[in-house]
């Protein structure tokens, strides 16, 4: 299941996010936990100190390698060095699975122990001193776009992608990569109106969306929430002093979280494991397609100096099926 959190800044996604996370590792699923987010929060909220966090190797340093890997041997795709974010697998390309071990792996992904259970932690990177004022985020995004176009998950596996903050998620096709995403909604006008953007965004490409009300403190809260996303709102979450403990360094065993907010928890998976069912593997292919078309149009071919229409594999389709024949 591929799960994205966004919302916007200061919302709790990534607190969420990191809950979630520990939830599913501590039912012992298999998890890979990605912060695709330009403030690289997530390692902190799942227990890394300042120094860990930092030594977490980014994504966007390791394209080049991320890029030869997977284009394997494609013989639409020349060199790594053709290759763009949005750049499909076909015939040839290395696909990825969940629990296996690969040089992707090896290189961007660091296991977090929580409580005895593990999960993979990969990070985006944050901007550096070179970055400033010559690049955008989206060139290290880049990176978790071609992870996730690569990858065939099953059910009862998880990738749990903490996302940029309010609708800068739509700067490229990543929001269609998941199997559904929670959307964390403060009872505010401005959290509300990051769903209404992100809902009017994502209307024509299939995406399922549910809201995550969170810091509900009341009856009041939880009836502005109702009657401003109507049945999109899936759960609330209130205050926690398990989290309050967290955010100070300091969190107790997991399985102390209020019986509430680990309620909660249970209904989000509840409602990822049920999208698996209505996951169509031509759609999702034919979507990653469209958007490598728009980038080879508008900026691509110009870039790399080839015409990266010609990387697409019409035959292809990315599912389970392709899996024993790569």
């Amino acid at each position: 299941m591929k799960i994205a959190f966004v919302g916007k800044g200061g919302s709790g996604k990534t607190t969420l996010s990191s809950l979630f996370i520990r939830h599913l590792a501590t039912a012992g699923a298999p998890v890979v936990a990605v912060d695709a987010d330009i403030n690289q929060h997530l390692g902190p909220a799942l227990g890394l100190d300042e120094a860990q966090a930092a030594a977490l190797p980014a994504m966007g340093e390791r394209l080049p390698l991320i890029k030869d890997y997977l284009r394997g041997s494609n013989p639409r795709i020349a060199s790594a060095d053709t290759m763009i974010k949005t750049t499909p697998p076909g015939e040839g390309s290395r696909l990825l699975r969940l629990g296996e071990g690969n040089p992707v792996y090896d290189s961007c992904a660091r296991p977090v122990e929580l409580e005895g259970d593990t999960v993979r932690l990969m990070v985006t990177g944050s901007f550096t001193d070179a970055d400033l004022g010559v690049a955008c985020y989206h060139s290290k995004t880049g990176a978790v776009e071609l992870f996730l176009n690569h990858l065939v998950d099953g059910p009862d596996e998880y990738v749990v992608v903490d996302m940029t903050a309010g609708s800068d998620s739509f700067a490229s096709g990543m929001f269609t990569r998941f199997d559904i995403t929670f959307l964390v909604a403060e009872p505010t006008r401005k959290g509300v109106s990051v769903y209404r953007q992100y809902k009017e965004y994502a209307r024509d490409f299939g995406v399922v969306l549910k809201v995550v009300g969170n810091k509900v403190q009341g009856q009041d809260d939880l009836d502005f929430l109702r009657s401003e996303v109507g049945d999109d709102l899936l759960v609330t979450v209130g205050h926690s002093d398990w989290v309050r403990a967290l955010e100070k360094g300091r969190p107790p065993r997991f399985e102390l979280l209020e019986d509430v907010n680990r309620r909660a928890l249970h209904r989000l998976r509840t409602a990822a494991d049920a999208t698996y069912e209505l996951r169509d593997w031509e759609r999702y292919t034919r979507q990653m397609v469209h958007f490598h078309l728009k980038n080879a149009q508008s900026w691509g071919n110009e870039r790399t100096g080839v015409d990266l229409a010609a990387q697409v594999d019409p035959s292809f389709v990315l599912g389970e099926s392709v899996v024993a024949t790569v």
